[in-house]
């Protein structure tokens, strides 16, 4: 464990590393972080049960799924690890992040029947219009995702739509959220990735109506981990501060490889007042606007019910 377990309150896993989406600025596309080919984890209930007893789990407030490299809705074990950790703590609050295009309709209506208190949710991460999602989720199909985000609402599911902004999805931002509310969405966001910045790619330009994130005047990292009293933990069972540190142990970053083998969170933290890592640095650092940098991503978040 990674130093702090006994405060968390916040766990986020990854239950696989498959998905279908083929997005190209994702972290799975870049040949240098991951190869799809080599290999599939999916994290099971066994390996769930062995890394967190009840004790952990009953005191943990929130358990979502999402990760660096895979989609929960193609996770082989997503449904009964979601089952288990409701069994252990009725009270937790669960949730994912999904491009929504996986999965069968039983599939989704046994979801919602698990994800069933006021505050379970599940993020559809729809980036425009039936014209404009596939050009940057390039494995998605349309009429599939709109199909299972609308089984889930119907049985009982909170729905949010999130969407990111391109310069080929800008001008549709009122018609989707028109869209996300007659479908049922409970809420609907849109953000500006930071990723433009970290990895552009031809064709992919960003929003010209909207600014991108601030990353000026950074001058201290504020950990989101550490503020959320958070924990990450991969398919392949590793445990970290956060996923964007996960990523970056599939490359040759010898110095964080030091820290997480060593479980030497504290040297980490202790960087963050002389000369930060670069991971920290650009998802944590504080702007002149009292945003980190992921926060400062976000365009818009509105509760349509």
């Amino acid at each position: 464990m990674v130093g702090f377990e006994q405060d968390i309150k916040i766990l986020h896993l990854e239950p696989t590393t498959i998905c279908n989406a083929k997005c190209s600025q994702c972290a799975r596309e870049n040949p240098d972080l991951y190869v799809d080919s080599l290999n599939r984890n999916d994290i099971t209930l066994k390996k769930c049960i062995e890394l967190f007893g009840t004790t952990f789990i009953k005191n943990l407030d929130k358990m979502f799924m999402c990760g660096d490299f895979g989609d929960p809705a193609a996770g082989k074990h997503t449904l009964e690890i979601f089952e288990y950790f409701r069994k252990v703590n009725p009270q937790i609050t669960l949730g994912m992040n999904t491009n929504g295009s996986i999965g069968n309709k039983q599939w989704w209506i046994k979801l919602a029947k698990i994800l069933n208190t006021p505050n379970d949710f599940v993020v559809f991460s729809i980036d425009g219009l039936k014209d404009t999602n596939h050009i940057y989720r390039r494995g998605v199909n349309w009429d599939k995702l709109i199909n299972n985000a609308t089984t889930f609402i119907e049985h009982g599911g909170s729905a949010h739509w999130d969407m990111l902004i391109f310069e080929h999805n800008e001008h549709q931002l009122s018609e989707a959220e028109e869209l996300a509310n007659t479908l049922g969405f409970n809420f609907f966001r849109s953000k500006v990735s930071k990723r433009f910045l970290t990895n552009p790619i031809k064709g992919l330009e960003p929003p010209k109506t909207f600014k991108l994130p601030n990353t000026t005047d950074i001058s201290k990292v504020k950990c989101h981990a550490l503020e959320d009293n958070s924990i990450y933990v991969s398919a392949d069972g590793k445990i970290l501060p956060c996923c964007w540190i996960g990523v970056y142990t599939y490359n040759s970053d010898d110095y964080l490889t030091e820290l997480l083998n060593s479980n030497n969170w504290n040297k980490l933290v202790t960087s963050w007042n002389n000369n930060p890592h670069s991971i920290c640095l650009d998802t944590c650092g504080v702007n002149n606007c009292q945003k980190t940098s992921f926060q400062s991503q976000w365009n818009k978040e509105i509760k349509l019910r």
